[in-house]
């Protein structure tokens, strides 16, 4: 017996009558099924979500994000299901969740890993890191609300680089590069890699191009100058980063894992997403 866990989102009606219609016809084929409440952020704790066997996402790319991150140190596959406006990491339409969930308990399925980012904020001068985020698709260090550009340095292994000064840097995984990188017209990267994107967003310097490192490489973004920094991770604030202090980001010690049924590879998807002629 499986147990299969739903997470629509709240703010769609259709999504939550699909979740709980798919739920009883779990059980009706000899499973279990639970509905679980949207935690409206990715940093959601991954705590008390061992026991399923697969998490069920109903919604577009943000709760598909959010439900990644309930089940990221358990590794639970999270399977799908489209009700947004791209639906990139989605695998599924509304109409084919239960011939999934059916080739699901058959094991006529792939699991395909994603890699993840884990982010330190390292206050000046403590041996311990002051915050720990985990991201999908991206940790991004942003000016305030109303503020000035940021500035700030970028440090690779230990040694700087260049210092920047705009109004954000993202941090991307291969994921991601289709998300907030790729409206910063960062580069669009096969998710079967890993790397970590840097895109400067709106730079005010010569240099304004994106740079791709190994995900395995220690990447330090060090906050420069009296203005203050947002930290938005997976698109949810999480806080903020002050002179002085580092955030560095390499890849995440658990992968994502995601449900899949083959057809379509991703330069296929981009194609159909982006409606992409053949010319």
């Amino acid at each position: 017996m499986a147990v299969i866990g739903f997470v629509p989102n709240s703010g769609r009606p259709r999504a939550v009558e699909l979740a709980k219609a798919a739920a009883l016809w779990v059980e009706h084929e000899g499973h279990e099924a639970v509905v679980l409440s949207d935690p409206k952020s990715a940093a959601a704790s991954s705590e008390g979500y061992g026991q399923l066997d697969l998490l069920v996402s109903i919604g577009g790319d943000g709760t598909m994000l959010r439900s990644v991150g309930m089940v990221l140190s358990s590794a639970v596959p999270v399977l799908g299901v489209n009700f947004g406006r791209f639906g990139f990491l989605t695998a599924v339409e509304p109409s084919g969740l239960e011939e999934a969930l059916a080739r699901f308990f058959r094991g006529d399925y792939q699991l395909e890993r994603r890699m993840t980012l884990d982010g330190r904020v390292e206050a000046k001068g403590s041996p311990e890191p002051r915050l720990v985020v985990s991201a999908l698709n991206d940790i991004v260090l942003t000016r305030p609300g109303g503020a000035h550009t940021i500035d700030l340095s970028v440090v690779l292994q230990g040694t700087k680089f260049l210092s920047y000064t705009a109004d954000s840097m993202i941090v991307a995984t291969p994921t991601g590069s289709t998300g907030y990188n790729l409206s910063a017209r960062g580069p669009i990267v096969s998710p079967t890699l890993r790397c970590q994107v840097l895109t400067p967003v709106s730079p005010h310097m010569f240099f304004d191009r994106s740079l791709v490192v190994p995900g395995s490489e220690e990447v330090g973004l060090e906050l420069q100058g009296r203005s203050t920094a947002e930290l938005v991770v997976d698109g949810a604030a999480a806080g903020q980063l002050h002179h002085g202090e580092r955030l560095t980001c390499r890849a995440g010690a658990s992968d994502a894992l995601f449900v899949s049924f083959g057809g379509r590879g991703f330069e296929q998807a981009l194609k159909s997403k982006f409606h992409l002629p053949d010319r």
